[in-house]
């Protein structure tokens, strides 16, 4: 997957922005936990997926951020894709090439609280 790609997955959206962060959050709130569980074994940086997760979902957070991590979990979570989830070991590639590219660009705004709160579900599941 390359730069332009990911760009184009993470770029803001146009139109109507509260719309359609709204509609990713409800994808991502209805699809993360099914879907994190399937990738778990995939993705070596699960933790800090579920931080971003929590960070994304925190209201604190600041809306180009929530924004960032709303595109990039969106597109973790459909599960036809660039490379469609269902492919044994190389399906969830991409989607760890645009996950990568949005925690380096927002890992800042991760707080303790979204890490603490990660590592409480991973404990359960």
């Amino acid at each position: 997957m390359d730069q332009t790609s990911i760009g184009e997955i993470l770029a803001p959206v146009g139109g109507e922005e509260g719309e359609e962060n709204a509609r990713r959050e409800r994808r991502v709130r209805d699809r993360f936990w099914a879907t994190a569980k399937r990738a778990a074994r995939q993705i070596p940086f699960m933790d800090e997926v579920v931080a971003a997760y929590y960070c994304a979902l925190d209201r604190q957070t600041p809306r180009s951020v929530r924004a960032t991590l709303l595109a990039a979990l969106a597109y973790f979570v459909m599960p036809f894709d660039i490379v469609p989830d269902l492919l044994a070991v190389v399906g969830f590639g991409d989607d760890i090439a645009v996950l990568t590219a949005a925690l380096a660009a927002i890992r800042p705004h991760i707080k303790e609280s979204h890490r603490i709160a990660a590592r409480q579900a991973l404990a359960e599941e």
